[in-house]
């Protein structure tokens, strides 16, 4: 077929499913982030994504694959973002205090709101696909608490026992986040935090006695 021939015919558009499925995702945040999915149509959905009703099931299982698309897509810029943060931190106490901003800091206001949405769809009806990407964050997460700790270790700063309280000093950070969520009982959650942070330090430091 020459190009003459060509002319007037319409070629086939390639779409990248995985990238629409993500910019779909990513046009639907604002409306997770005002409401609730179980609120949500997929009308609704269609409609702020400009995408035909029909469509919505090309790309994803239900609105709560959705919620997962868009919370592991902020989740990955929130890692590359805190890597950084990490390495400009100048201490151990501003690191942990880095790690700690998520519960707490402004601009993952957003992200928190997502977050809860999912951890809510997670506890109510859980899949393999969720579950491991639940495993796949704490384990970061918990890694990331270990090389802190460990370097402060091998500095001198701490003693080497405090390795030993990595999975704990994880565990009562989220745990103040999820009281300070649930309850009345917290009125200043990056203080409640943060005075946690600096006794833990102070029991840990090398020369310390407890």
């Amino acid at each position: 077929m020459t190009i003459s021939h060509l002319k007037g015919v319409k070629m086939a558009i390639i779409v990248d499913k995985k990238e629409k499925r993500k910019n779909i995702a990513l046009s639907c945040k604002k409306l997770i982030i005002e409401g609730y999915i179980k609120d949500i149509t997929i009308s609704k959905i269609a409609k702020e994504a400009k995408i035909a009703k029909g469509s919505f099931y090309d790309y994803f299982k239900n609105k709560e694959d959705l919620v997962f698309e868009i919370v592991s897509i902020l989740m990955e810029k929130y890692n590359n973002k805190t890597e950084k943060k990490l390495k400009k931190a100048r201490n151990i106490k501003e690191k942990l205090s880095v790690f700690a901003e998520f519960f707490y800091i402004k601009e993952d206001e957003e992200l928190r709101k997502i977050y809860k949405e999912f951890i809510a769809i997670a506890l109510s009806n859980p899949n393999e696909e969720m579950l491991n990407f639940q495993t796949e964050c704490l384990n970061t997460y918990k890694e990331w608490l270990g090389n802190i700790i460990n370097e402060s270790i091998e500095k001198g700063e701490l003693k080497k026992e405090a390795l030993e309280l990595v999975d704990s000093v994880f565990v009562t950070m989220k745990g103040f986040y999820i009281t300070y969520e649930t309850t009345s009982s917290i009125d200043n959650l990056k203080t409640s935090i943060n005075n946690y942070i600096d006794i833990i330090y102070q029991l840990l430091k090398k020369g310390q006695t407890i």
